[in-house]
């Protein structure tokens, strides 16, 4: 069809609509397929019309012209499958799976049964992902939002979203026109002809001799006459291209719903900044959740059918075929070992706390402030108390004439909220009275005073921490009814907001796409929002109970609640539909009368749990029934406090017998479980004779060494280990502080090195390969930890999946059960593109998506991106050369790819818009080591030159850079090219090279403590960080395994070839790749020069690869690197 003739469909269509012939302009909006009306689509899926929804669809495209169009059916059929169940319409069900589903089952046939299954199921929400499947009008917003993504990006519908721009009556105008020419050539025109026929061409009769009109009167050649009986519609009829404004909504969000909906197969949907940021706070827009949707690249067939363009990359895309809905992944049958049943560790605090916080990095660490204004610090690992202050004035004299007279008058105070700032580096202590103190914390016991601020009049109430424009603050407000922001260096205050008519009670600072707020309760209900201007509230709303209210969000930001208790002693806990700026729901379950103001805690985007009548009280987020309780063998007081740890694996509650009672769950049992392992062995010989140190515990590995340098320290206190924090702070990675030595004691019998020699020392399992491959060139579990992922020399990917059975309830990987070398059912082989190269000459490379979805791969050629359930190639980009040596996403983007190149340089690219947006140059090698510090900000490289560099990720300017210092005399063979990983800190980076091992300060890029491989001996292969950074596996070129303490880079374990590898292998066999698993801290895999992979764990009846050895006199002291051919009696002995 013609340009003209298409345009002409257009006018028709307009004129259909502005007549009012509702069916007909969709019959030939469908049969044209010029114009998709998004209006109508979306009224028909809202109305569940399925049959007119795929009939409409049809015109423009079919299930299997594309991934975007099989995405969009299924989501249709699979909705339709999921009402006839609700309905328990068991028929109408199987009839929908049989016409409509089936033609999916060839694509992906276990997503295929699994649909089936669910017709087993009384109710379909029993499966664990629809466990968050709501009503079907919900379902329906949900999935049209995700169609309107898939519509938007799909290539077929290019130019078919917007309507032409035209003016009203466009086509009654083009007749007038050709009326208006048609009488121009009458011989002899009437001045007011009769029109009553288009479907000849008009001609004027002769009228008696009646002259001409002058074309200036004839009203068919001035301006266009408004015909009578045909309206014109205004410029916003539903044709036109200007989006139709969203009509405000009375609450702080608007589009899309506060509903977690799927996921997109195929990309990103992004949000953009809003113009407004008022407008945003009062309407903002629902963050990304814990799946986020993401962008869809345009929709180009050209473009597409050449190069596809990558597509935008989330850490939840879910791929083509993977259709099942990720969006309900909780389930209200939850096995007992999620809930914190077990009361693992009772401290006595002395006074009643009043509340309390985990550090957000060392995950045993908590902070409690009591009733009498003293503060407490606890390792919750060791049950030891390693600070407590009492409330002192800092600066009386710099006390206001108010505060003096209060502290005179009743000298007694309160702590009213303690907090850790975000990295950890500071906690806040909020006061009774007027002042808010905050700390510098140094590790283990030591705290520093860091300010004192004199913050309100009367109480200051609470207190949280904030980096509005990327600085950090420190939030406060009081009884004198204002909320106050305070740089957090200086103290200097920033901001004050005024506008609340009684005490402000709680602050919950928060962001969303990049608008910084900050919402806050007051005494009398009212709930108010600000942002960091001076423009006073944004918002106005009564919370439930009108009295004292806490409010927070989940771990994700994407739900928020309030926690409230009325004079009346009523309660209530709700979740806010921040569409609207109400109540969503209401949970049940406190008695009609509370004792005292309950607080409450949310974790793992899953529980909220609250204190009331003597026991903790849990409710699944979405269901608004009580789920447990749980009485904490008892002594808990009315309304206990309780505080989760950042992982949700600890719970701390009060008790009424001025203690804290810390729970656990299966997963917190066992991190407890592992510290008093690693503590026991070392502290055990040592027990009689020496006081048990203070230690810190940054990392779990300080436990144990710290009791064992007790017992190997001969006199004084050894000086902690200087680590540089965010704030320039010095942190010890190991702070041992023995109080008494022995210096007689026999250090041999204290620790001794663990050597594995044979096979029944350890357990080793090697991984069945059916696939001929050549070596093992990467290697990684996947962020599940129930496969291991493999990428040989001959640019094929290999995959072992662990089986969930009696053997092996959670699925895991284990060196006890034997994985399955996994294919899809197609039977292809994830395989990179070579270039023009012979794969084992080429630099491999790869990255995990961090659900487990998708990879990322290289092996010389073009950059690969694979569906991980398919195996099939999504897109190719970034042809050579250069070639990518390296690969790794930004922490807070996965949009965002560093890629490290053969030729030096390193690129920063941006998957959804398929652009470089910076080319980094420092190097003069190729990259050989990409590690991404979402504390530090920063993105460490390093290269084949033995250089690291560190980059800021805001501007990507390099800041400073640094070559290792290679042993004089030593030459290189490149068996391993420089490494780099980041300790769980996000501060402290692991360098590895194949002549040593180093862990530096990123922020200054200076080195702590250097492990040197002894001359003659053979060099590294490889080295990774355990995944709770407290080890360090090590392979060397002999096939020797190394274990350290990360904390203090001594060999405290080492590992034989004759354990794990038959004795008939070749001698030039050895391990090329070593990698941790993602939970188990004593798991690691090794990869091999012939192409076998190994699973090693210790014997069940050890659970641990020995001691931490113990920390000599003065090793803590200086963190310089040793001198060169440095020799230690912990270097292994080849």
């Amino acid at each position: 069809m013609s340009s003209l003739s298409r345009e002409l469909v257009f006018l028709i269509l307009q004129f259909l609509d502005e007549e009012k012939f509702k069916e007909t302009v969709h019959k030939l909006e469908q049969e044209s397929g010029f114009y998709f009306n998004m209006k109508y689509f979306e009224d028909e899926v809202i109305n569940g019309n399925w049959d007119e929804v795929e009939r409409y669809l049809g015109g423009f495209t079919k299930v299997d012209d594309n991934r975007y169009s099989m995405k969009i059916f299924f989501e249709i059929r699979k909705q339709k499958y999921l009402e006839a169940l609700d309905k328990h319409d068991r028929s109408k069900a199987v009839e929908i799976l049989v016409k409509d589903l089936k033609v999916f089952a060839s694509f992906n046939e276990e997503l295929f049964k699994e649909i089936t299954q669910l017709l087993t199921l009384e109710n379909f929400r029993e499966n664990e992902q629809l466990s968050k499947y709501g009503d079907t009008k919900s379902a329906r917003a949900i999935m049209l939002v995700e169609l309107k993504k898939l519509i938007e990006a799909n290539p077929l519908f290019r130019d078919k979203l917007q309507f032409p721009n035209l003016k009203s009556s466009r086509l009654r105008t083009l007749i007038n026109q050709s009326l208006n020419w048609q009488h121009q050539l009458c011989k002899n025109p009437r001045p007011n002809p009769d029109i009553k026929t288009l479907f000849v061409d008009h001609s004027c009769g002769q009228p008696n001799g009646a002259r001409a009109p002058s074309p200036a009167n004839n009203p068919l050649l001035g301006s266009i006459p408004k015909p009578g009986g045909f309206p014109q519609l205004g410029a916003h009829g539903p044709f036109q291209p200007a989006p139709t404004p969203v009509a405000p909504l009375a609450g702080w969000m608007s589009n899309p719903p506060a509903v977690t909906h799927p996921a997109v197969s195929g990309g990103a949907i992004g949000f953009g900044t809003p113009t407004n940021p008022a407008a945003m706070l009062k309407h903002p827009r629902t963050p990304s959740t814990a799946n986020p949707a993401m962008d869809y690249p345009p929709g180009d067939s050209d473009h597409l059918s050449k190069r596809p363009r990558p597509i935008g990359l989330s850490e939840e895309v879910n791929l083509p075929v993977n259709m099942m809905p990720v969006t309900y992944p909780q389930n209200h049958s939850y096995p007992q070992e999620d809930f914190h049943k077990a009361v693992a560790r009772t401290l006595s605090q002395g006074s009643t706390p009043m509340s309390m916080d985990f550090h957000p990095i060392q995950q045993t660490l908590l902070l409690v402030g009591t009733n009498v204004g003293e503060i407490g610090l606890w390792d919750v690992g060791s049950k030891e108390r390693l600070v407590v202050r009492a409330f002192k004035v800092w600066e009386v004299a710099k006390c206001s004439m108010p505060l003096q007279a209060a502290l005179v008058k009743e000298p007694s105070i309160s702590v009213n909220r303690i907090i850790w700032s975000p990295d950890g580096t500071l906690f806040g202590v909020a006061y009774s009275k007027h002042i808010v103190q905050i700390y510098a914390y140094q590790g283990g016991d030591d705290i520093r005073q860091h300010l004192e601020i004199e913050a309100h009049v009367g109480g200051v109430n609470d207190i949280a921490f904030a980096h509005p424009n990327k600085q950090l603050c420190i939030i406060t407000c009081g009884d004198d009814k204002t909320i106050k922001v305070w740089e957090a260096t200086s103290g200097v205050k920033q901001f004050t907001f005024e506008g609340h008519e009684a005490p402000v009670y709680s602050v919950c600072p928060h962001y969303k796409e990049n608008i910084q707020f900050i919402f806050s309760t007051a005494l009398d209900g009212k709930i108010k929002a600000w942002l960091y201007d001076n423009l006073g509230s944004r918002v106005d709303y009564d919370a439930p109970g009108h009295w004292c209210t806490t409010m927070s969000y989940s771990a994700d930001g994407s739900r928020l609640f309030s926690c409230g208790t009325s004079k009346d002693g009523e309660s209530h806990l709700v979740e806010w539909n921040e569409s609207e700026g109400a109540v969503k729901r209401t949970y049940q379950g406190f008695r009609k009368r509370s004792m005292g103001v309950v607080q409450f805690d949310t974790t793992r985007n899953r529980f909220l749990a609250a204190g009331d009548e003597f026991v903790i009280k849990i409710w699944d987020m979405d269901n608004t029934s009580l789920l447990t309780t749980i009485d904490a063998e008892g002594g808990l007081p009315a309304s206990p406090r309780i505080r989760f740890n950042k992982e949700g694996t600890l719970l701390a509650v009060s008790t009424a017998d001025n203690g804290i009672k810390v729970l656990a769950n299966a997963d917190g049992v066992r991190l407890l479980r592992t510290l008093e392992n690693r503590s026991f062995d070392a502290s055990r010989s040592a027990s009689e004779t020496v006081t048990k140190p203070l230690i810190n515990p940054l990392t779990a590995a300080a436990v144990a060494s710290a009791a064992a340098a007790a017992a190997a320290t001969s006199s004084g206190t050894a000086a902690p280990a200087a680590i540089t924090a965010m704030n320039g702070d010095s942190r010890s990675l190991v702070d041992v502080k023995p109080r008494i030595a022995d210096e007689s004691m026999d250090k041999s019998k204290v620790w001794k090195l663990i050597e594995i020699a044979d096979t029944t020392q350890c357990r080793s399992l090697k991984l069945s390969d059916s696939v001929r491959t050549t070596k093992i060139s990467r290697l990684i579990y996947t962020n599940s930890g129930v496969a291991i992922l493999a990428l040989a020399s001959n640019a094929v990917h290999l995959l072992w999946k662990w089986p969930r059975n009696d053997r092996n309830s959670s699925g895991k990987a284990t060196a006890s059960v034997s994985p399955q070398l996994w294919q899809p059912p197609s039977g292809i082989l994830m395989t990179n593109d070579p270039h023009d190269n012979s794969p084992e000459d080429a630099v491999h490379c790869f990255a995990l998506s961090k659900n487990d979805s998708y990879v990322m791969s290289a092996s010389g050629g073009k950059i690969s991106l694979f569906n991980m359930m398919t195996f099939k190639t999504m897109t190719t980009f970034m042809p050579p050369p250069p070639a990518a040596t390296f690969l790794a996403f930004h922490p807070q983007d996965n949009n965002i790819i560093a890629i490290g190149m053969d030729d030096s340089t390193i690129q920063i690219y941006n998957v959804r818009i398929d652009e470089v947006k910076s080319k980094l140059r420092g190097h003069s090698k190729k990259i050989t080591g990409l590690a991404f510090s979402n504390v530090l900000n920063v993105l460490v490289s390093s290269g084949a030159d033995a250089q690291i560099c560190v980059w800021n990720t805001d501007g990507w300017e390099r800041q400073r850079s640094r070559f290792l210092q290679i042993p004089s005399g030593r030459t290189t063979s490149n068996i391993l090219d420089t490494r780099v990983q980041f300790h769980q800190d996000q501060l402290h980076c692991l360098v590895v090279h194949e002549t040593q091992i180093a862990i530096y300060d990123a922020s200054k890029l200076e080195p702590m403590k250097q492990w040197p491989v002894r001359e003659n001996s053979a060099p590294i292969t490889h080295a990774t960080f355990s995944c709770d950074s407290q080890l360090i596996y090590a392979s060397f070129l002999d096939a020797t395994v190394c274990i350290f303490s990360a904390s203090s880079l001594r060999l405290q374990c080492r590992i034989l070839p004759a354990s794990y590898l038959p004795p008939n292998i070749s001698s030039s066999v050895h391990p090329v790749v070593v990698a941790a698993h993602p939970s188990e801290a004593n798991q690691f895999a090794l990869g091999l020069t012939d192409g076998t992979v190994y699973v090693m764990e210790p014997l069940e009846s050890e659970r641990k690869w020995g001691n931490p050895p113990p920390v000599e006199n003065g090793s803590t002291s200086n963190l310089s690197t040793p001198p060169n051919g440095a020799s230690s009696s912990d270097q292994p002995e080849r």
